[in-house]
């Protein structure tokens, strides 16, 4: 099993949750809430108005999300979705325990306990140089007040 931290559409509550939790698609377990270590821009950018976390160390904010333990074949559907590694890249980030639920073994005690955990994140290196200009956020909602409704792939 391999931890990823989400902060867009497929966190809890939001457009694309239903690819965390169909299980035809691979496990993803819900494990907690965090955030990044790092400070990170992440931007609504597109005319899809997608959530991008900018892979700008020490720049933005500290970015929440959820982290997820995930199999082998859901790690493979989430790179395939992501577009990596053209649109997103798969890195290891440090991300801060915020609320933990997950249950495990003794690296998973030790984990929570630290309060720090490595992740796998989909962020972009790859994106217009413009982008470094938008609002930063620190959390992502579809719904959210900056009123940018995020466009479903079936919609496009």
């Amino acid at each position: 099993m391999a931890r990823v931290f989400v902060y867009g559409t497929l966190k809890k509550g939001q457009p694309n949750y239903k690819h965390m939790i169909n299980t035809a698609k691979g496990l993803a377990k819900f494990q907690g809430r965090g955030r990044t270590v790092e400070k990170y821009p992440l931007v609504i950018a597109g005319k899809y108005n997608i959530p991008y976390m900018l892979n700008i160390p020490g720049r933005g904010h500290r970015v929440a999300g959820e982290i997820y333990s995930v199999d082998d074949q859901m790690l493979r559907f989430l790179d395939e979705f992501e577009g990596c590694p053209d649109m997103y890249q798969r890195t290891l980030m440090r991300i801060e325990v915020v609320e933990w639920e997950g249950k495990g073994g003794v690296g998973e005690a030790r984990a929570a306990a630290e309060g720090v955990v490595e992740c796998f994140v989909y962020s972009t290196m790859t994106y217009p140089p413009e982008w470094v200009g938008l609002p930063y956020h620190d959390s992502y909602d579809s719904s959210g007040k900056h009123g940018l409704s995020y466009v479903l792939r079936e919609s496009r």
